[in-house]
């Protein structure tokens, strides 16, 4: 009788198992029916030693200032952290100089009335709009999201396997809705909401609030890069990306020089061990 109950729940534990490998390896078909999975490119931070191209930092934070901040916030970025080690590392006089450029409500003042002065490098960035209802106005009902983290807040990636050997793909997924606008499919482009662009890759899709954003030559590169809409996308991406983790590099450092002590004690564990042993064998 035992044996039976024992054999019923191994059976219903296995039957689980196989329903929940079969739901994670099913995970990309069943997203993609309102998704598309994030385009597969390649940046130079990817990986245990990848590191971020500074002059790519730069430029895509001139893809921020120019293009995005008109409509989205990022809120817990200061101005100082784009002269920091791992970041853009622009020179302490840009920095102040970028900060400057920015008026910054302040006060009350002595009189208790708010005012704006020029901003600082301790400074946050500031909000395009006073409020999110002013925004959601402005923006036809949508509130665009704050960017500060948004390459964590949303995954390019579907399947817990997939993610679990290349991550989530939060990059990847903001390249794609920059560079996913298309003309939406004839059996669909009748039941359009009236405002709403066609973009398969957006998270909520397929229609987008925000219109095409990125055009070629829309920005001038100080550098003189040529500003092509994959290579704003690209930039923009990666500032992101690191907005979103600016003590990536650091973090990866540590980790090896762990692992190398790791390394180096496990080798000293077991030559102790050896050491040891060998004394108690010949007793």
């Amino acid at each position: 009788m035992s044996q039976t109950v024992t054999t019923k729940r191994a059976r219903s534990l296995l039957a689980a198992i196989s329903v929940g490998l079969g739901l994670a390896l099913a995970s990309p078909a069943l997203a993609a029916e309102g998704q598309h999975e994030a385009k597969d490119i390649s940046f130079s931070f990817e990986g245990p030693f990848g590191t971020f191209d500074r002059a790519q930092l730069q430029r895509g934070y001139q893809v921020y200032k120019e293009v995005c901040s008109a409509c989205h916030s990022m809120h817990l970025l200061y101005f100082r952290n784009l002269g920091e080690p791992g970041g853009p590392e622009f020179p302490e006089e840009q920095v102040k100089a970028i900060a400057a450029g920015y008026q910054i409500q302040a006060g009350p003042n002595e009189d208790g009335e708010m005012f704006e002065r020029p901003g600082l490098p301790s400074d946050h960035f500031p909000s395009p709009y006073p409020n999110p209802n002013a925004a959601r106005a402005a923006n036809g009902g949508a509130l665009p999201p704050d960017l500060s983290l948004i390459t964590k807040a949303r995954p390019g990636w579907f399947g817990t396997f997939n993610q679990l050997v290349y991550g989530i793909g939060g990059p990847q997924y903001v390249y794609s809705v920059l560079t996913g606008y298309e003309d939406p499919p004839a059996d669909v482009a009748a039941s359009g909401p009236a405002g709403k662009a066609y973009n398969p890759y957006f998270a909520a899709g397929p229609w987008i609030g925000m219109p095409k954003p990125l055009n070629d030559g829309q920005v001038t590169y100080q550098d003189g890069t040529e500003a092509t809409v994959d290579q704003m996308a690209r930039d923009v991406s990666t500032f992101l990306a690191w907005a979103a983790e600016p003590k990536m590099e650091q973090r990866k450092e540590l980790g090896f020089q762990v692992l190398i002590y790791i390394a180096i004690l496990s080798v000293l564990l077991y030559l102790t061990k050896q050491r040891i042993w060998s004394r108690i064998g010949q007793h």
